[in-house]
């Protein structure tokens, strides 16, 4: 009897060592979240207390870059490790245009949450996918288990599915929140005794926007704030869950935003909002909360960006990274113990604007190149060109409002030949890369057409009639008689 207790002990010891190497994952992601749209990064009118904390008790970022200034690359960056560019989903995709509806990221494409599934980790997530529609581009292809949520932009498509069965064909917008935050809660106390990566998408501050009644009115920036101050309840009661059953500790918390805000003020103090490689666009809030590991609570001001997400879980749940393709990433691990990461200072950060390189960042220095009308992207919202080279020095002027490219000729030409050497590797305007993987599609002999609304595939009337069967995000089938134009 001694002798069978014993042998209890020690697997009940064994286990859960093994569990304690295998922590829960959370990985929160805003949609159109400004850097100053939370109280740690400066808000001042609207009160986040429940993001401050993880940010007080954890790694506070001041220096976070996404991958693109847009939704679907952004997304695509954030779970694949690679610039959209690389992994081939560069563009918005929207099911209702013309252009970009066939468009999704690549099967091919390994995810993080593919990651954690050779880990036998169970995968969940919870919000806006908008990675592609239709069967072949599902979550369900790309390493979830199980999902929840208004997969779509809203304004593009208004489903909200629980699973592949369709609950409300039109969200609910001002229960949005409590119904993410009830799943989430629920999932922490079903798999409480499992490791898990759940990734929790929020549709919002994206709009449409809104909150529930309690919550209206509760902040001094409009139904926009009054959204934050509710997803920060959220996000609160998450922690709560995690806490009474038992977790916190081995559980990461990642905090951050999928681009930058539609108002320029939500970005303060950088220039610029989504849709454009000013600062604004690019740079969000980044927290890491991961009660159990991390040394010593800090604000860093080291430059990471959204490819430094798929090399940091892979190495946390000791996963190689597959060698068989090229990463843009490396991991932040190190960081968690107060040391730096191995990424030299002088390492280039390049901002894409859909198929066009338009800037590139070594250490403070930052240039962006000329472009002209036709390269730039259709929703670019500075609609004007930049006629010659503009350089700032990002360490006092994080307006980009002074432009040293006179004074500085030999850097503008150092950081002008970094550019020229990455488009040749990812491509630039109507022009393909070395180093591009393909883009995800309906239809593989269509040329990928995603820049500029004149570019657009048009469709013929012999096409119009050629009808394909497309799957809708709920697995419903529905007749299309879209099919774009060979070029």
């Amino acid at each position: 009897m001694k002798i069978h207790r014993l042998a209890l002990a020690i697997t009940s010891l064994l286990t859960a060592v093994a569990y304690a190497e295998k922590p829960n994952v959370i990985f929160i992601l805003m949609d159109d979240m400004g850097y100053s749209d939370v109280s740690c990064y400066g808000a001042k009118k609207v009160n986040t207390p429940n993001i401050d904390r993880l940010a007080k008790e954890g790694l506070q970022f001041t220096d976070f870059h996404t991958g693109s200034p847009i939704c679907s690359p952004s997304r695509a960056a954030f779970l694949t490790g690679a610039y959209p560019q690389r992994n081939g989903l560069y563009m918005g995709i929207n099911e209702n245009r013309e252009a970009h509806w066939f468009l999704g990221l690549s099967p091919e494409e390994i995810t993080i949450a593919e990651q954690f599934k050779k880990k036998d980790y169970v995968t969940l997530m919870v919000g806006k996918w908008h990675l592609g529609h239709g069967e072949k581009f599902s979550y369900y292809h790309q390493g979830f288990d199980h999902y929840y949520g208004a997969p779509s932009n809203m304004g593009h498509n208004p489903e909200f599915l629980d699973e592949k069965k369709v609950v409300y064909k039109k969200t609910p917008l001002d229960q949005l929140t409590k119904l993410y935050t009830a799943r989430i809660v629920k999932h922490i106390k079903d798999y409480k005794d499992k490791p898990f990566f759940l990734y929790y998408a929020h549709n919002y501050p994206h709009t449409p926007v809104t909150s529930g009644a309690e919550f209206k009115g509760s902040s001094k920036d409009g139904p926009r704030g009054d959204a934050i101050q509710e997803i920060d309840w959220g996000i609160g009661e998450i922690v709560k869950a995690l806490e009474e059953n038992g977790i916190l500790e081995n559980t990461l918390i990642i905090f951050t935003s999928d681009n930058g805000p539609t108002n320029a003020r939500h970005a303060a103090p950088y220039r610029g909002t989504k849709y454009v490689t000013l600062e604004g666009g690019h740079r969000v809030p980044f927290i890491l909360n991961w009660k159990g590991k991390t040394q010593k609570p800090a604000v860093l001001d080291v430059s990471v960006n959204a490819m430094d997400l798929f090399p940091t879980l892979s190495e946390i749940i000791n996963q190689p990274v597959p060698d068989d393709r090229i990463y843009d990433g490396v991991s932040l691990l190190p960081l968690f113990k107060g040391e730096e990461i191995n990424r030299a200072e002088d390492k280039p950060f390049f901002y894409y604007n859909c198929e066009n390189l338009e800037a590139v960042r070594v250490g403070k220095w930052k240039l962006h190149v000329p472009t002209t009308k036709k390269e730039m992207a259709w929703w670019d919202q500075r609609k004007t060109p930049i006629q010659k080279p503009e350089l700032y020095d990002l360490s006092s002027d994080k307006a980009e409002s002074v432009n040293l490219a006179d004074a500085h000729p030999e850097r503008v030409s150092e950081m002008t030949k970094l550019v020229e050497a990455m488009q040749l590797k990812l491509g630039s305007y109507q022009s393909r890369g070395s180093e591009q993987r393909p883009t995800g599609t309906l239809f593989p002999e269509v040329p990928v057409v995603s820049n500029h609304r004149t570019d657009w595939p048009k469709l013929s009337d012999k096409e119009k009639g050629r009808a394909k069967t497309e799957f809708k995000p709920s697995g419903k089938p529905k007749r299309t008689n879209r099919k774009p134009k060979r070029k």
